[in-house]
């Protein structure tokens, strides 16, 4: 029997952006807004020492300026989230944005997989806040089958939908059988990521194959009424159907 220890080796991860947002609207965004950019969380208590999620705890709570949260588990892990909000001449807001934490073993592809999916999911955010902010979300979404965990996956899915030559900022059309025809622009293409925005919704396409995952779509839905279990049953059909 192996008594061999997982390693542990901390990482860093760093942006700094400005948004077209006030900094009461980003603060809102990343304490209440999840949904609405990034997938449901609840709500941090508001107060240092308060209960973020399961694990976490709220280590900075200085609204809209500073905030940090942080989490904790077994085995030596950490993540930890760090939020410096200032708002600049025009109306805009800068902020540095800091993800740390330790990875337990497979360092090199847990890096390499959250350090691209920061700059998608700040990307959705920076669309929510133009476009959708403090406008209510619901959030469906769905994994490929196990075909769709390649590394080729995002490729594939874009030549089963007309995308393979689509651009960032191109008007396109998309039809999900038993969803209402798509008409999106294109406000994000990467080798592994898709966004696509409509007048009531965004639409990301996450090709985790190069990560060890399946590809999978989320679904940010600003419409009165959206009904969550029927688009993520449609995105399953959907892309059961692209991957056989």
């Amino acid at each position: 029997m192996s008594t061999e220890q997982p390693s542990r080796r901390e990482f860093h991860i760093e942006r700094e952006l400005e948004f077209e947002a006030t900094p009461e609207d980003y603060w809102d965004a990343v304490t209440n807004g999840n949904a609405a950019w990034l997938w449901p969380i609840q709500p941090p208590e508001p107060r240092v020492g308060g209960a973020v999620d399961a694990l976490g705890t709220v280590e900075a709570w200085e609204p809209p300026h500073h905030l940090v949260l942080r989490q904790e588990g077994p085995e030596g892990w950490f993540n930890q989230l760090e939020h410096i909000v200032e708002a600049r001449d025009g109306g805009t807001t800068w902020v540095r944005y800091v993800h740390s934490g330790v990875f337990v073993d497979d360092w090199d592809n847990q890096y390499d997989g959250a350090d691209k999916h920061t700059d998608f999911y700040l990307h959705t955010l920076g669309q929510y806040l133009r476009y959708f902010t403090r406008r209510p979300a619901r959030y469906a979404s769905a994994d490929g089958p196990a075909a769709s965990a390649t590394r080729d996956g995002v490729d594939t899915l874009r030549r089963a939908t007309g995308l393979a030559d689509a651009r960032v900022g191109d008007q396109v059309q998309v039809t999900i059988p038993g969803l209402a025809k798509l008409d999106a622009v294109v406000d994000y293409l990467s080798p592994h990521f898709v966004g696509l925005r409509t007048g009531d919704a965004m639409y990301r396409v996450f090709g985790r194959g190069a990560f060890g995952a399946p590809t999978s779509v989320a679904a940010h839905l600003f419409a009165p009424g959206a009904d969550e279990p029927a688009t993520e049953k449609a995105l399953r059909a959907w892309l059961e159907e692209i991957y056989v």
